[in-house]
Order: C-alpha cells, then sequence, then structure tokens
C-alpha cells in the first residue's frame, strides 16, 4: 500500500468515526429528557406572567423595611451593601434553579421544589453524601417553616402597631402593642382555618394593588419630608452594618418563592440567563429597595421604624388610611404565609392520625399555630429584631448557605471549572453566611437584652 492510499485510508476512517460521532450526539439529543415538556397542562404560565409573579411576592412587606436597614447602615453604606446583597440574592438563586433544571434533566423529573431539590441532589450525588439526603430535606423544610412563621410575626407586629397609632390619634384605649397583637386572634383564627389556597388567591390580587398604593403614599411623604444630606450618618458601627445584612435579607431574598413560580413556566429555560425572569425582576427590586430605603432613612432619620408606614403623620387621613390599608393587607397575607409552614407539617405527621380524624386535627394545628405566632409577637413586640433575627438566622441558611452547598455537591464529581473557582467561590459565599449568621445571632441578641 503506497502513502497515498494510506493517507486515503486514514482519512476515510477518521470521516466515519466522526459520522458516528455525529450520528449518537444526534441520537442523544433526541432523546434527551426536557421536564418542561413533560410538566403539567396547568404549568402554562408565560414569562411574563413569571417576571410579574416574582416582582409581587418580592414587594411584601420587606420593603417598607429598608429604611431601618438604611439607618442601620448609612446611605453610603446603605446603597453599596444593598447593590451587594442584591448581586448575593441573585445569584445563589441561579445557581438553585440552575442545579435544580439540571438535576431534573438527569432524574427524569418534570419540576423539583426547594426541599425536593436538597433531597433529589444529596440522593443522586457522591456516595459519602447520599446518607445526609433525608437530613437535608429535614433541614430545608425547617428552615421554610420557621422563616415564613417568622414573617408571621412581622405581620402581626406591624397590624398591631398601625392600629395602634390610628387608635391613639381618635382616643381609643391605650392598650399597648401587644394587647393589640393579641386582638388579631379574632381575624387570625377563623382565617387560617381556610384550607384551599384557591380561596386565598383573590386576596393576594387585593394586596398587590394596596402594596403599591402604600408605597406611593409613603414615598410622598418621604419626599414631602426630605432632608439634607448633612443631617444623616452616610456609615455607621460593624454591629450596624451586620444589622442592615440581617434586615436586607429579610426584605430581598425570596428563594422560598422562586421555585413554585419556576415550577409553573410554560418556558422554564427563560427564568435564568440575561435577560431572564429572575435578573430583571430583581434589578428592579434592588433598584427600588435601594430608593425606599435611602428617601426614607433621609426624611425620617433615627426615628424612622420597621415598616415606613408607622412613620407617617398619625393625623392626616391619607397617612391613616395608608396605615389601615397596610394592616388590613397584612391580616389577609397572613394566611398566605401561613399556608407554607402548616403543609410542611401536616405532610409529615399526617400518617400518624387516622384518615376519619384529618379534619379536626388540621384545625387543631393551624389553631395552635395561630396562637403561638400570636403569642410570640405579643412577647416580644419588636419588629425589627424579628427582621433581624429572621434574616440572619433563617435567610443567610435558606437563601445562601443551602444553594451554595447543594450546587458543590452537584458538581463534586463534574467539572467544577478551571482550577476549581466554582468550588472557591462556593466557600468564599458559604464564609460570608455563617458570618452573617453567628453575627446576626449575636447583634440580635444583644438588642434584645438592650430594649426588654
Amino acid at each position: 500500500m503506497n502513502e497515498t492510499q494510506t493517507i486515503t485510508s486514514t482519512q476515510s476512517v477518521l470521516r466515519d468515526i466522526r459520522t458516528e460521532i455525529t450520528d449518537n450526539d444526534a441520537k442523544e439529543d433526541v432523546n434527551r429528557y426536557v421536564p418542561a415538556e413533560h410538566r403539567p397542562r396547568e404549568s402554562n404560565t408565560s414569562s411574563f406572567g413569571a417576571l410579574a409573579h416574582l416582582l409581587k411576592a418580592s414587594l411584601s412587606s420587606g420593603v417598607l423595611a429598608m429604611p431601618v436597614a438604611f439607618k442601620n447602615a448609612g446611605l453610603i453604606t446603605g446603597i453599596i451593601g444593598t447593590i451587594f446583597v442584591g448581586l448575593i440574592c441573585v445569584h445563589v438563586t441561579h445557581i438553585f434553579v440552575k442545579t435544580s433544571q439540571a438535576l431534573c434533566v438527569d432524574i427524569k423529573r418534570p419540576c423539583l421544589g426547594y426541599s425536593e431539590t436538597c433531597y433529589s441532589v444529596f440522593k443522586n450525588g457522591p456516595k459519602s453524601v447520599q446518607k445526609f439526603a433525608s437530613i437535608a430535606r429535614f433541614l430545608a423544610d425547617c428552615s421554610l417553616a420557621v422563616t415564613h412563621l417568622g414573617a408571621c410575626c412581622v405581620y402581626i407586629v406591624v397590624v398591631a402597631e398601625s392600629f395602634k397609632q390610628v387608635s391613639d390619634e381618635y382616643c381609643g384605649p391605650s392598650w399597648s402593642v401587644s394587647a393589640f397583637c393579641a386582638l388579631t386572634l379574632i381575624v387570625l383564627i377563623p382565617l387560617t382555618q381556610i384550607t384551599k389556597l384557591k380561596y386565598l388567591v383573590p386576596f393576594s390580587t387585593f394586596a398587590n394593588f394596596v402594596w403599591l398604593t402604600s408605597i406611593c403614599i409613603s414615598l410622598y411623604y418621604c419626599l414631602r419630608k426630605s432632608q439634607p444630606l448633612s443631617k444623616r450618618n452616610l456609615s455607621t458601627s460593624f454591629s450596624g452594618f451586620v444589622n442592615f445584612i440581617s434586615t436586607s435579607l429579610f426584605a430581598m431574598e425570596g428563594i422560598g418563592v422562586v421555585m413554585p413560580i419556576e415550577n409553573e413556566m410554560l418556558k422554564p429555560n427563560q427564568f435564568l440567563g440575561c435577560p431572564g425572569v429572575l435578573t430583571i425582576a430583581m434589578s428592579a427590586v434592588v433598584a427600588l429597595f435601594a430608593f425606599v430605603g435611602f428617601t426614607g432613612y433621609l426624611s425620617f432619620g433615627e426615628d424612622v421604624r420597621g415598616s415606613l408606614t408607622l412613620n407617617l403623620p398619625h393625623d392626616e387621613i391619607l397617612a391613616q388610611v395608608a396605615k389601615i390599608l397596610v394592616a388590613c393587607v397584612m391580616l389577609l397575607s397572613y394566611a398566605l404565609i401561613f399556608y407554607v409552614p402548616l403543609e410542611i407539617l401536616w405532610k409529615r405527621i399526617k400518617n400518624k392520625f387516622h384518615e376519619n380524624n384529618h379534619r379536626i386535627c388540621v384545625a387543631c394545628i393551624r389553631l395552635a399555630g395561630t396562637v403561638f405566632t400570636v403569642g410570640l409577637a405579643c412577647a416580644i413586640p419588636r419588629l425589627e429584631l424579628f427582621m433581624e433575627l429572621v434574616g440572619a438566622v433563617c435567610l443567610s441558611i435558606l437563601g445562601i448557605t443551602f444553594p451554595v452547598i447543594i450546587e458543590t455537591v452537584f458538581l463534586w464529581d463534574k467539572d467544577m471549572g478551571k482550577w476549581k473557582w466554582i468550588l472557591w467561590k462556593n466557600t468564599f459565599i458559604l464564609i460570608f453566611s455563617i458570618l452573617v449568621l453567628i453575627s446576626g445571632i449575636s447583634c440580635s441578641i444583644q438588642t434584645l437584652f438592650q430594649k426588654l
């Protein structure tokens, strides 16, 4: 065989190999599992609809808490810190959703919730961590439940303080905030006995309109009472910055609602990316939160409260309307937030009761949960303290620690990038989360002993 024939034969073999590889890749692409194609027909939310849902979920009581976060940090540090916390929240949410979507392809599941993702990543991860799958799901469920219960306590305190301010203006009974917290049971007990989520959805639509109205009214008063920059702190202490981080996490971190929204999308691949649903929504949220925090602290200074509406004038009808509307919406929203921890608890214990007793058991658990959150709010009616504790303890774990651990476990036997940069990046974020957790708890406990 001469040299020309050898070269020709070699080229022919290489073409055959390339053709075989291409055919195999094509077959693999054809057989590749696409989760979106297997989702229920009810999962038909458009990208615009998902954006609207994510914006609505983000514009809750947190936006009205940003001025007190700026009080803790100062104007300049507050703006820089808001952008920093926003970037952290966007990134960890992005990697968690990305991991969940990739995992759905691997295990051929249409979609996964938050705790299901935590469980499945460990269950299908390296053998050394598979035994921790159930623990991961349990910790995820606990974090979700405690976060929502903490938010319920925040709502109760805001409702109580709002009604107390209006009552005091019209010479009502001079009761304490704790007494007004206890009075919320009159509305909350029957409201939390609604077990079907579809009956609570209309309240959400009303709440969105009221939130927007209240924010506009609050900003009107902020701009009307704006003060010179020289009268406000541009930066504060380390402990103040820690409290800022905790409050900002409480306000901005919404990973608990992200997965349900993504799971309902018709085209989930449009949730991530640039620009994707997550990027657009969080960019708007960070900008709005920074603006509200800056103007709120600039206007009211060291007197700013845990909810901006509590700083509005007591003797003006427009301000009173805003306070009452926010209080009413929080009462209604309480039932929606309360639904999550009760569902988590009930799924874990319902098999311990006879099926005929399920309805009475659910009613008793809901009653006990309502009384517990109201009792906690009565015992510690400190709005800022609740937000700092929930942000430092729950959301640092739920929103930061879990996502970076989940991505690391999922990619452990895969590609960690050049020089394993993903591992180093996640290690840095994990250390930051632990520092927020420890320092946040210590500062909150110190504040608790100072104020009680």
